[in-house]
């Protein structure tokens, strides 16, 4: 396992302590490099013949910074680097998983794709980000509505996807999710 991050600077920066908006500027894969405790490479430098998968997490760090998504919806951009190397695995026929908001990715970059983020209506106050859906069904995608412990398999692009964050829900169901993601992506290598 690599990881990777694009060497860009983030959109803005955000003191989570508080909520609010911090004047600093940071760069995505520094910040990345922190995360991953320093093992980590510029996303510029990934070759997809190296790798049997690759798995993008979500968050606002994709709906910012690998995409404009949370500021641009439907109408986003893609990271080039991002694009490159979605488009790089998908050429390949190697398995792609997204997980929380980063399957809006897949639904930008291959049109006719399944993706899942969850539900398309917003049940009992779960899925607050249901609208997602019909954006990904408007981009000419097929949203799947699953739950947030389990991932929807597109066998057909070999792209696998899960909910994540985009349902309230307690944290074991989320990580019960991102792991039939990630077994499901093992089993398309």
């Amino acid at each position: 396992v690599k990881i990777f991050a694009p060497n860009i600077e983030q959109r803005d920066v955000v003191n989570h302590l508080k909520g609010s908006p911090a004047e600093e500027k940071r760069n995505v894969l520094v910040e990345s490099a922190r995360l991953a405790r320093g093992n980590i490479q510029d996303l510029a430098e990934l070759k997809a013949s190296e790798f049997d998968a690759v798995i993008f997490p979500g968050g606002f760090g994709v709906a910012k910074n690998l995409c404009s998504w949370a500021v641009d919806g439907k109408n986003c951009t893609v990271n080039e680097h991002v694009n490159t190397t979605l488009q790089a695995f998908h050429s390949a026929k190697k398995p792609i998983g997204l997980c929380c908001i980063s399957p809006v990715l897949a639904a930008k970059v291959f049109p006719g794709c399944e993706v899942t983020v969850g539900q398309d209506k917003n049940i009992d106050g779960r899925f607050p980000d249901a609208e997602t859906a019909s954006a990904i069904a408007e981009l000419g995608c097929k949203h799947i509505c699953k739950n947030v412990n389990e991932s929807h398999v597109d066998k057909a692009n070999k792209i696998v996807t899960t909910c994540a964050f985009m349902c309230k829900a307690p944290l074991h169901e989320i990580f019960d999710g991102i792991g039939t993601m990630v077994q499901e992506v093992l089993k398309l290598a």
